[in-house]
């Protein structure tokens, strides 16, 4: 795959590298779909057909990593754990488990709302509120990392948002099994 080679980054640059985009939470959609779009063009493995099946495996494995990155960029919750990570504040989602007074007493009230939601619009409520926490846990972890420049800041929010986002996902199972009778 050489003449792909000089076309594309390095296969072990980062994320953000390998897509030449700022190495910064708040990224443009539309920059990041036209990049991957333009990364697979070039790696596709038809292309390299003449060139023989080692080149077109390199290419694959090419077309793999190129998704892998654009799958982890395109998701603002693990986009901001991976940029915690590449900035040395490692997440440890299953060692450090530690949180505030105040988020575990809104986790604990979450759970009890959910637990005695009776119908479909107590459970939508309560969805709507957890997703706007959501909104603007994104928003206070995406200052942290592109402004503040706090990624030990910015881990211990991910670790919340994680907590959050499991939580909606419970919300939402909820919601998918009420009779609509």
């Amino acid at each position: 795959m050489s003449a792909a080679s000089s076309a594309l980054p390095e296969l072990a640059a980062d994320d953000f590298t390998l897509f030449e985009l700022p190495q910064r939470h708040a990224l443009s959609a539309a920059d990041l779909d036209a990049r991957w779009k333009q990364l697979l063009r070039q790696a596709h493995p038809d292309k390299f057909a003449a060139q023989g099946a080692a080149a077109q495996r390199v290419a694959m494995q090419w077309s793999v990593r190129i998704n892998e990155a654009y799958q982890r960029l395109k998701d603002p919750l693990r986009r901001a754990a991976y940029l915690c990570e590449l900035q040395g504040a490692a997440i440890q989602a299953e060692s450090n488990t530690a949180m505030p007074a105040a988020f575990l007493m809104q986790q604990m009230a979450w759970r009890e709302s959910l637990d005695g939601a009776q119908d479909l619009s107590a459970l939508e409520a309560l969805h709507d509120e957890v997703s706007q926490a959501r909104r603007e846990a994104l928003a206070h972890c995406q200052s942290l990392l592109d402004v503040d420049h706090d990624a030990a800041a910015a881990a211990q929010q991910v670790r919340a948002l994680m907590f959050i986002e499991r939580f909606l996902r419970d919300v939402e199972t909820r919601m998918d099994g009420v009779d609509l009778r």
